[in-house]
């Protein structure tokens, strides 16, 4: 090759190595503007021209929706992570030393105990899209986990039940979506958060850049109480839509966005009334156990009910020493299934009763000797017709590692007696039925339960 023919071509090369890289710039500068970051435009614009405010968006989602060829897809815009902090000019009202010191109360008796370490790091966090697991979420192990699968019976019942535009089937929740994942969990939070304020009110804390109080000798800090903001939402609507722009300061690692979750769960549910929910068996909120905490039923009770009753019994009971107890007053959407292998069936105040036993749609979040799962059924009409309830499916997930997809049961409520002895003898030699088997049996008192291959380890 000539001289110049050498040259020419390395020009060629040169500028198209140029034009590669304004190519590429301009793609992450458009990545940004979408996201209002590295910009101080007010309004972004789409291929065809037209302009969004800053607000606005084509979907009502609060995430820009550009049309046209060659767009990015919502999957790809949300591949930056927003900052699990906020502004501590957010708007927000600062928490004072009186506040964090009522709230350290409710939760530990004292001002001086703090989270453990499985409470700061434990967080919302999903399975990957698209999977046999896609429509669950990833838990650890501690006292936090109980949060996380009872917020992971309301993520179930918006993918099912209440979600427009989506069959109610079990493929469907393996098609999940990132974006579904996002707007799932915040529905979920914020139902909890708005029942929790008695449908007028809800109340949202999150984590700023400053402190706002200061240690004392009465108070211990923990790094995360002290830097609270929070933020009071009157509307339902306008709870989901902040909780979805804040979804990174509860899914993000390091977030603690299982504590901002119950510390929103309290305040929305506010001091007061949170004191008449709560009798003499109930103070405070968590109890200790093996160097961590434990949520008490009241805590559980208030994200499934949005009333923090102390006890999972219908109505009101005389307690041992004649003293009022409080329990579950109104069915909720989700219910809930207990069995523990040292409770004796004549206790009748750890006994669950029909409220929580037959909620509104069949989700169940599952206390089976202090570990805890779902249970649920696509089939809405389970609990409305007993038609139904002879004959139906269950999927069950533990939230155990080693689980990699929701194990398929098969319940038989009508079985004969020879054959439920059979099922006995060929699953269970020597031990009648596994823990779930029997939690289920605590809501269907004879029925048989088909693994459909699955071996019962649980």
């Amino acid at each position: 090759m000539e001289p110049s023919d050498r040259e020419q071509s390395s020009q060629e090369l040169d500028l198209e190595e140029i034009t590669r890289k304004i190519s590429f710039l301009d793609k992450w500068r458009e990545i940004f503007s979408y996201h209002r970051l590295g910009t101080n435009n007010t309004t972004s614009q789409n291929r065809e021209g037209n302009h969004l405010s800053a607000g606005e968006t084509e979907d009502g989602t609060g995430i820009p929706q550009p049309k046209g060829h060659g767009q990015w897809s919502s999957s790809s815009l949300c591949s930056i992570p927003k900052p699990s902090t906020i502004s501590s000019k957010s708007g927000g009202f600062p928490i004072s030393l009186a506040v964090a010191t009522k709230l350290r109360q409710s939760l530990f008796g004292n001002t001086v105990q703090v989270f453990s370490s499985d409470w700061t790091k434990a967080y919302f966090r999903f399975h990957d899209p698209f999977s046999d697991l896609a429509f669950a979420l990833e838990v650890g192990k501690g006292g936090a986990r109980s949060i996380q699968m009872a917020v992971q019976g309301s993520i179930i019942k918006y993918l099912l039940f209440t979600r427009k535009g989506k069959d109610c089937n079990f493929l469907s929740l393996r098609a999940t979506s990132k974006r579904e994942q996002d707007h799932a969990l915040a529905e979920a939070l914020a139902g909890a958060l708005w029942a929790a304020g008695a449908a007028r009110k809800a109340t949202i804390c999150l984590v700023t850049e400053d402190a706002y109080v200061a240690p004392t000798p009465d108070y211990s800090g923990d790094g995360v109480t002290e830097r609270l903001q929070l933020f009071e939402l009157l509307e339902k609507e306008a709870t989901e839509k902040f909780i979805y722009d804040h979804l990174q300061c509860f899914k993000g690692e390091g977030s603690h966005g299982v504590i901002l979750f119950l510390y929103s769960l309290i305040f929305s549910r506010t001091f007061e009334r949170l004191q008449k929910d709560l009798d003499v068996s109930t103070t405070p909120l968590l109890r200790p156990n093996a160097g961590g905490f434990l949520c008490r039923q009241a805590v559980l009770n208030m994200i499934l009910t949005g009333r923090a009753s102390p006890h999972v019994f219908n109505g009101y009971q005389e307690g041992k020493s004649q003293e009022m107890l409080s329990g579950v007053l109104t069915r909720s959407d989700i219910g809930y299934l207990q069995w523990h292998k040292d409770t004796s069936e004549d206790d009748r105040l750890s006994q669950v009763g029909s409220m929580l036993k037959t909620p509104k749609l069949p989700i169940w979040l599952c206390n089976i000797n202090g570990n805890y799962s779902v249970l649920f059924s696509t089939n809405r009409q389970l609990l409305s017709d007993w038609k139904v309830e002879r004959l139906f499916d269950l999927y069950f997930y533990s939230g155990q590692p080693a689980q990699n997809k929701p194990v398929h049961l098969t319940v038989d409520t009508h079985s004969h007696h020879w054959e439920r002895v059979r099922h006995e003898e060929e699953h269970r030699p020597g031990r009648r039925f596994s823990p779930v088997e029997m939690a289920i049996r605590s809501k269907w008192r004879e029925a048989t339960i088909n693994w459909n291959g699955t071996v019962p380890l649980f």
